[in-house]
């Protein structure tokens, strides 16, 4: 009977998030878990929005606002398990996410590949830094509720490691735009939670084993002098990281990945940056025309590289 619930109870918010018109684009996939990352959390009233005016290689994309329950959808590696695990962070300027071209799409790629993928939908909006033009500078939120969210669900992950088929030191960040920096965020922050420790999960690392921050933002402090957020200080002991954006980006100007890659390298952290002439800002897991759009494969190397995957011969 409690099987039988389950399945109408699924089937009745499926169904009713078709009828309003949100339907497959962010559908998750059959058999995964979405899950709650906070025991108590007020009540929300997000909405799922179909953007057709801005589309992303000729396709709509969705974006869903006013998340104050954030939940992790977790997804389970289609075939060969590599033991390897992926938090994703979608863009949106903490404002909105693009939970399908920053992130359930992201999550097809990943588990075709044999990696567990877990889709953050963290608190939005002003949950994370931003650009005021007012004073031309960054503004920081009273509470940094995306940390907190990406700290949480990092530990959460740990804890349910063996329950999930992921290797505990094989557990990666990615993410795109405001998320980028939300990657480098986390890479920086994990030695002390950004809030009062809830339960078990909350004694279990926080900090990624690698990351992949994609055309990422809010890396800047000072547009002129090139100076980075204070708030992100890389030390040795910041995870592998991957960086790639175009230098035609009319969003986040490239020279802030380059602020990120020499503070990185000047820490000692391992780095691969990729930059390309063309290409933009928000393309997500789309092929166009511009060649930094291939990028999912040049991060399937990487993370051979690094150890974090290992692919049979000939296979990437």
């Amino acid at each position: 009977m409690m099987k039988l619930f389950i399945a109408l109870l699924c089937l009745v918010f499926c169904g009713a998030f078709t009828a309003a018109g949100y339907g497959a684009p962010w559908q998750p996939a059959a058999g995964y878990q979405q899950i709650p990352i906070w025991p108590k959390m007020p009540s929300g009233h997000e909405s799922f929005d179909t953007v057709t005016d801005s589309p992303v290689a000729g396709k709509p994309w969705v974006e869903v606002k006013n998340v104050s329950r954030p939940t992790m959808t977790v997804y389970a590696p289609k075939g060969n398990n590599t033991g390897a695990a992926v938090v994703v962070f979608p863009g949106g300027g903490y404002k909105i996410l693009a939970i399908d071209l920053e992130g359930t799409e992201v999550c097809n790629w990943l588990t075709s590949k044999g990696v567990t993928c877990v889709l953050l939908k963290y608190r939005v909006p002003d949950s994370g830094p931003h650009w005021d033009k007012s004073c031309d500078c960054q503004t920081v939120p009273k509470v940094p509720m995306a940390l907190q969210d990406a700290q949480r669900t990092l530990g959460l992950v740990r804890l349910h490691a063996k329950e999930w088929h992921i290797d505990p030191h094989k557990i990666g960040v990615l993410g795109f735009s405001a998320g980028g920096f939300l990657v480098a965020d986390i890479s920086n922050h994990f030695d002390k939670r950004a809030y009062a420790p809830v339960d078990a999960a909350d004694r279990e690392s926080c900090r990624p084993d690698f990351a992949v921050a994609l055309y990422p933002g809010h890396l800047w402090w000072d547009k002129k002098n090139l100076v980075l957020n204070p708030a992100i200080k890389p030390t040795r002991n910041t995870p592998p990281t991957f960086l790639l954006q175009a230098e035609n980006d009319h969003v986040d100007n490239v020279n802030q990945v380059l602020t990120y890659y020499i503070a990185l390298k000047d820490a000692g952290v391992p780095v691969e940056m990729h930059l390309y002439a063309e290409g933009n800002h928000a393309f997500g897991l789309r092929r166009t025309k511009f060649p930094i759009t291939a990028w999912p494969e040049l991060v399937e190397k990487w993370l051979g590289t690094i150890g974090m995957v290992n692919y049979p011969p000939n296979t990437l």
